[in-house]
């Protein structure tokens, strides 16, 4: 098993974040991870790789017990992640941003390597062209894969994607989505938290629902499509509980 999430708990002040989370996901998955906004979906991800550290429970990457390891840790251990708000180095060029992904990535590669596994990841992500560019200047869609690219070149084993597809707009939400199937087809597992529901549904081979920190579903995309405590946790967000229900 690649990843085990175990009874994680936590709080902050009186605010209970998450309770009693647990999840699995195999080598060679793509697992989405939704809930409306506040579920604890981030606060997740920060656990997972080191940002936080949980009141309860335990994270087994790979077999082994990472709870609270530190996250430039468990980039050498081959985790990487992308961020909801995508921050890069703007004053750097766009290469230069992705050869860092390499240099602190699961391999440590030397500087004098990481410029052409930078390239060969900005050809992937289709920002080689970009490459000299600063990272200030992209748009938001090239922001996008430029924080993509800078956590593949880190070579992980396992890729956390936070809302890469949000912001874009339908032809990029395609073009990403493919993407994200080349990136599983290279060996990378992956888990995603998105709200462009349709999309996610459909790269997806399980899904799991988070509501209030607990979680209230879990299966497959059709599976979670027709579950009710799903469509009544989305209540709330009527575009959210209509795209629900088109997928069923």
């Amino acid at each position: 098993m690649m990843l085990q999430i175990q009874g994680i708990r936590k709080t902050f002040g009186g605010l209970i974040a998450l309770n009693d989370v647990n999840l699995e996901i195999d080598y060679g998955e793509i697992v989405g991870l939704i809930g409306p906004n506040g579920a604890g979906k981030t606060t997740l991800f920060n656990i997972i790789n080191g940002v936080y550290s949980p009141d309860e429970g335990k994270i087994l990457f790979q077999g082994q017990d990472v709870t609270a390891k530190a996250p430039y840790r468990m980039s050498k251990l081959g985790l990487a992640r992308t961020f909801q708000i995508v921050r890069p180095l703007s004053e750097l060029s766009v290469l230069r941003n992705v050869m860092a992904g390499s240099c602190f990535g699961r391999e440590d590669r030397p500087i004098s390597e990481a410029a052409d596994i930078a390239m060969e990841t900005l050809a992937f992500v289709g920002l080689a062209d970009r490459a000299d560019a600063l990272a200030g200047t992209l748009n938001v869609a090239q922001k996008k894969r430029l924080e993509l690219a800078r956590s593949l070149a880190a070579r992980p084993h396992l890729l956390l994607l936070d809302e890469v597809l949000a912001g874009l707009n339908p032809t990029e939400i395609t073009n990403m989505v493919e993407t994200i199937r080349e990136i599983r087809h290279k060996g990378v597992t992956i888990l995603m938290i998105e709200h462009v529901m349709r999309a996610l549904m459909n790269v997806s081979d399980r899904v799991t629902v988070l509501d209030y920190g607990e979680v209230i579903a879990r299966g497959t995309p059709d599976e979670v499509s027709n579950d009710p405590r799903v469509i009544e946790a989305y209540l709330g967000d009527p575009k959210v509980a209509e795209s629900l229900g088109s997928k069923a």
